[in-house]
């Protein structure tokens, strides 16, 4: 499943115990007509994919969703859902910057014919 959206907010890594689980939530607001902020998480390696992007970035983020029972001490069962992401990529498309061309002047017409070759195409 995908999530298209613009970065919202990009959280710390955030590390937990002496096994060293990490995790990094991102949320992305989605452009629909009611725009919705959907937290995904990354997770362990995955934490680093987000270095790269900043707020305010067009992304796509593949996820993956899922869902988990827990048994409270009343015997209860509860039911959790989460969005882990694993893959993030970049929509923004940048433009050549013009100042960077050279001027409209300098370009010049190809011609490859010469008096002694006639053109033929069809066209």
């Amino acid at each position: 499943m995908e999530v298209i959206g613009k970065v919202k907010l990009i959280g710390e890594v955030q590390t937990f115990g002496s096994s060293g689980f990490r995790k990094r939530e991102l949320v992305v607001t989605t452009d629909e007509q009611y725009p919705q902020m959907i937290m995904i998480e990354f997770l362990q390696d995955k934490v680093d994919l987000l270095n790269n992007y900043k707020v305010g970035q067009d992304v796509k983020v593949s996820i993956n969703l899922r869902g988990r029972e827990w048994i409270n001490p009343q015997g209860e069962a509860k039911y959790f859902n989460s969005i882990t992401g694993w893959r993030i990529e970049s929509l923004s498309q940048s433009a050549p910057n013009a100042s960077n061309l050279p001027p409209v002047d300098q370009f010049q017409a190809a011609t490859n014919f010469t008096e002694e070759e006639p053109d033929d195409l069809p066209f």
